[in-house]
């Protein structure tokens, strides 16, 4: 199969298209023949070897985290889900950049979506449900989803990245009031999300104070920025603070720090949203398979979430 690989460490030039052996379903799992794949913060960390001492790769490897395609292998022990479908999910830590990919984790595409955007939700949607999932815990333990966010008070910081936006759709539907920082170009979406736009930086408290007078019940930490101690100091309570970035922070502080699991549940819950249209994965740029190093630059430098589409 043709996949996108890298034999060392870098730039995004390190990336080749190239043969490579095919992989098969196992246990627990399918195969798809992928229609697109995402590129994700930990892709781009990953292939620059800056996690190289904690999670190492045996190289070359393929980069990618999720996918969507269509199942072309069903592993054994493997119910509901048959060789035809369409589906997104989940894959091992880099290896669906390519023309075959095996997921551990995946749900049904919803018919409201392109490829483009399946393959966009995997690791978003995931990372921003259990995010949520542990902030609903946290305001409420008797409670198991998001139920616990109806009424309340949502401060997301980073609302327009593909985590941000898609923790916003989710909590909107729950019934929270979502305030939303994002750049002053992303205001317009997030306000068709439902949510209340306003900039990050210096004054963030001040801005929020003006939005949500009675105060903020929980923040979600989704941007690559050092925000996480204001967040805690807006709500006043470290467990109601999660954040999918700063690991750190969260240890001093007194907060959360969670991240993606490979859970078809959490793919399901999006994909029921999503094929309600009340979550719409943005899909930046989509380019082709032999363009993936230009893929990996674009996202690199910030410019939105890019898809890369396999023929």
């Amino acid at each position: 199969m043709l996949a996108a690989r890298f034999h060392r460490y870098g730039n995004p030039d390190v990336l080749v298209i190239e043969q490579a052996p095919e992989p098969e379903a196992t246990p627990g799992s399918v195969r798809i023949r992928v229609q697109a794949a995402s590129v994700n913060p930990i892709d781009v960390l990953l292939r620059a070897g800056h996690l190289h001492q904690v999670l190492p790769l045996n190289l070359p490897a393929v980069p990618g985290r999720d996918a969507a395609g269509v199942v072309d292998q069903v592993g054994p022990g493997v119910s509901g889900t048959s060789v035809g479908d369409v589906v997104f999910g989940l894959g091992g830590l880099a290896d669906t950049t390519a023309e075959h990919a095996v997921l551990t984790a995946w749900a049904p595409a919803p018919s409201t979506w392109t490829s483009a955007q399946a393959a966009a939700a995997g690791l978003a949607s995931a990372t921003a449900l259990a995010a949520l999932d542990a902030l609903g815990q946290a305001l409420d333990p008797s409670t198991s989803d998001l139920d616990a966010l109806a009424g309340r008070t949502l401060l997301i910081e980073g609302a327009s990245g593909a985590v941000g936006s898609a923790a916003a759709a989710f909590a909107v539907a729950a019934g929270a009031r979502v305030i939303g920082t994002a750049r002053q170009d992303k205001h317009g979406p997030l306000a068709e999300l439902g949510v209340l736009p306003t900039t990050y930086g210096p004054g963030l408290s001040e801005r929020v104070a003006d939005l949500a007078p009675q105060g903020v019940d929980a923040a979600l930490h989704a941007a690559p920025s050092s925000s996480l101690p204001d967040l805690v100091e807006i709500v006043g309570n470290a467990s109601a603070v999660v954040t999918v970035i700063d690991a750190e922070g969260a240890a001093r502080l007194g907060s959360a720090k969670v991240d993606a699991r490979n859970d078809s549940t959490l793919l399901r819950r999006a994909a029921a949203l999503g094929q309600r249209g009340l979550y719409s994965p943005r899909v930046a740029h989509e380019l082709p398979l032999a363009a993936a190093s230009r893929a990996h630059a674009l996202a690199e430098g910030g410019s939105g979430k890019v898809v890369i589409t396999v023929p």
